[in-house]
């Protein structure tokens, strides 16, 4: 069965104040710079990708981790504790996730805002291997409004390039 599009477990409460149950969506819904996603994810593959020891002893691991669900898949950019959950096989919850964009391809991510977790209650479920949103290239199109076709483009006070009294070494007319 398909991993389910949201929970009804129940929600914890914060000062008093019940907190709404996380919706979950899928890899299918994904959209570039997008956030604030919450997925059940398996992990397919996970790749070290940089390991670097900073001069204070400390290391930064960087991972790509293959993750999907029933709709598809996507690289994960996993980072430090998080590739110590994402083994391949583990079921996992990624929480407040967002979509980058790497080179035109979109990449998935957590911030210290989110988190990777294994799946306390994992349903088994099989990945579609065959749609992968990170393999699809995304183009930046600049939507040009009514208003700015045929507009000749701003000028900043004209003189000097910084605009005022010539500015910074401009030659307006009010330099000496």
């Amino acid at each position: 069965p398909p991993p389910p599009s949201s929970t009804s477990s129940p929600p914890a409460a914060v000062d008093g104040v019940p907190l709404r149950p996380a919706v979950f969506c899928t890899v299918a819904d994904l959209r570039p710079q997008s956030l604030g996603h919450n997925l059940k994810l398996k992990v397919v593959k996970s790749d070290l990708m940089l390991e670097h020891k900073r001069p204070d002893g400390t290391t930064i691991r960087v991972a790509e981790v293959v993750v999907g669900d029933s709709t598809g898949t996507v690289i994960l950019t996993a980072r430090n504790e998080q590739i110590d959950v994402c083994k391949p096989g583990n079921y996992v919850v990624v929480r407040n996730a967002k979509v980058d964009m790497f080179r035109n391809f979109m990449r998935l991510s957590v911030n210290k805002w989110g988190n990777i977790k294994l799946d306390p209650t994992p349903q088994e479920f099989a990945v579609d291997t065959a749609n992968d949103v990170s393999a699809v290239e995304y183009e930046l199109v600049r939507v040009e409004t009514e208003e700015a076709v045929g507009a000749p483009e701003p000028t900043h006070g004209g003189r000097g390039g910084r605009g005022g009294r010539g500015g910074r070494g401009g030659r307006g007319a009010h330099s000496h």
